[in-house]
């Protein structure tokens, strides 16, 4: 993504030079593109950020999903909390 990006603003800032531009364009142009790929940096780290805390939920459920299936199977085998026999 960041490499994307360096070379979109490179292609961009050489297109920018090529062209015959008032003196106040040239950095008015830096300005916008420079503000451009600070929004494009946020969302990827937006996205980033999402991703994990979706992995971070899925592992947390999974953890919930076997904590109760070993309970529950400890109950169906006959024990108690401190593993003796519920007899």
């Amino acid at each position: 993504m960041k490499l994307t990006t360096n070379l979109a603003v490179a292609v961009g800032l050489g297109a920018l030079a090529a062209c015959n531009q008032s003196p106040q364009e040239n950095p008015a142009d830096t300005i916008e593109a420079n503000a451009e790929n600070t929004a494009d940096i946020i969302e990827a780290n937006a996205e980033n950020a999402s991703d994990a805390m979706q992995a971070n939920a899925e592992n947390a459920a999974e953890e919930v999903r076997n904590a109760g299936e070993t309970k529950a199977d400890e109950v169906r085998n006959g024990m108690d909390a401190d593993g003796n026999s519920a007899d």
